[in-house]
């Protein structure tokens, strides 16, 4: 479970966790097991934009379809958590890619992440 000073982490997942039939995307402050914690969606295809705009007091998610600007991107899913938002200190940001019960459920096909861009605006 770790100390308070441990769950000071804000993340946008994309992973099935080994449910073939189960939402692949979800929003999370931690920690994850408190229900209203995590929302869960389904991500489409193609070229995704995620953003995190994070105020004391509230977090709120937005994950965008589409890369003709902002005028023609497609809003998939947004949500704002204002219960459990940490307080902004000493922020680092951590990217991971990796393969979940990567023995039980081996990759059929290649998979590959392209960042296009990242900003940080404090």
């Amino acid at each position: 479970m770790g100390t308070e000073d441990n769950r000071r982490e804000l993340d946008i997942e994309i992973s099935r966790w080994g449910i073939p039939d189960n939402n692949n995307a979800q929003y999370v402050v931690q920690p994850y097991y408190i229900p209203a914690n995590i929302v869960r969606f389904r991500a489409p295809a193609g070229i995704l934009t995620q953003s995190v705009q994070w105020k004391p007091g509230s977090a709120t998610f937005t994950t965008t379809a589409g890369s003709d600007g902002p005028a023609k991107e497609r809003v998939i899913q947004e949500h704002v958590f204002t219960a459990g938002v940490p307080a902004p200190s000493g922020q680092t940001v951590r990217m991971n890619l990796y393969v979940f019960l990567k023995g039980q459920n081996p990759l059929k096909n290649d998979t590959e992440v392209i960042i296009d861009n990242f900003e940080y605006l404090p």
